[in-house]
């Protein structure tokens, strides 16, 4: 028996190459992850979307990870106008966000990128936690945590991509 995919992700199997690519620019800043993800097209369901982006996060060289960092924000300061950073940002209150911002610029000091967490579902003290707790670490600790940061950030961004893409073709 053939399963199809589910029509959000039908959409995204379907996309040109160009506009694939635009697509999954928004989830991950990282063209190599964005190749490897949109090679693998078609998707047959989304856990195959999923996986696909795990493996691709986990060949990202150390500027592959620095070109996905680049597309991300301040924790506590999300980007104005984008409505993924501050939706992500959310648990993030006004009694947190300067604290954050001072331990983020030590944490860039000390390993030279933004701290980058999956915010989605925190509050600014869980992230402050963290961020206490990372901002002593090793880089290559910091890279691999990083990494598998991101891979959690993408894995909720592709899942919201198809998923919208389903609501909107259902209007």
């Amino acid at each position: 028996m053939t399963t199809s995919a589910p029509p959000g992700l039908a959409r995204f199997n379907a996309a040109d190459r160009q506009d694939a690519a635009a697509l999954l620019y928004e989830v991950c800043a990282s063209r190599a992850w964005g190749a490897a993800v949109a090679a693998g097209r078609p998707y047959r369901h989304v856990d195959a979307l999923l996986g696909a982006s795990d493996a691709a996060m986990a060949g990202l060289t150390e500027g592959d990870l620095a070109e996905a960092m680049a597309g991300h924000p301040p924790i506590g300061r999300p980007k104005p106008g984008d409505a993924t950073s501050a939706r992500e940002q959310s648990g993030v209150g006004e009694d947190s966000r300067a604290e954050l911002l001072e331990l983020n610029l030590a944490y860039q000091e000390r390993h030279g990128q933004v701290f980058l967490i999956c915010a989605t579902g925190r509050t600014g003290e869980e992230m402050l936690t963290a961020l206490r707790e990372r901002i002593g670490n090793d880089t290559d600790t910091e890279r691999e945590i990083v990494r598998a940061e991101l891979g959690k950030i993408n894995r909720i961004r592709l899942t919201r991509l198809v998923t919208a893409e389903a609501a909107e073709g259902e209007r």
